[in-house]
């Protein structure tokens, strides 16, 4: 696998659960990011911490982003394990999110600089000048 481009999301963000059966709330629809997935089990939202409502009690707060740039086809293979093996030797657990076009890592903040050093360590590339 060469070398990929991070680039870092500027917000900090939350992973939210609520019951299967919630509408989708208004707060969750804004931002950078969002991603909301639906279950039989649970309604699970990521979007920015600032927009989650204090009394939303099933919430992990203090999450940092990094996008790989670009779009990534399908047919390639690795690229997740290229990103989240050296994450997990180093004990940085991350949640992953993927779209269509890319892949995005969720790393905890006081994570985030050990993530960012130990991605750059094994040759990935990491974009702190492009605002994202």
């Amino acid at each position: 696998m060469s070398a990929l481009t991070l680039l870092n999301l500027q917000d900090s963000f939350a992973v939210s659960k609520l019951p299967a059966d919630s509408p989708i709330p208004a707060w969750a629809t804004s931002g950078s990011l969002v991603s909301i997935t639906r279950t039989r089990d649970e309604l699970s939202i990521v979007c920015r911490e600032e927009d989650v409502p204090v009394d939303v009690t099933c919430c992990e707060r203090a999450w940092r982003c990094l996008r790989v740039a670009g779009q990534i086809d399908f047919s390639l293979v690795g690229i997740l394990a290229s990103l989240v093996n050296p994450l997990a030797k180093a004990g940085i657990p991350v949640f992953v999110l993927s779209t269509f076009d890319t892949d995005y890592l969720l790393i905890k903040a006081e994570s985030f600089e050990m993530a960012v050093k130990t991605l750059h360590d094994v040759g990935h590339h990491l974009d702190f000048t492009t605002r994202v």
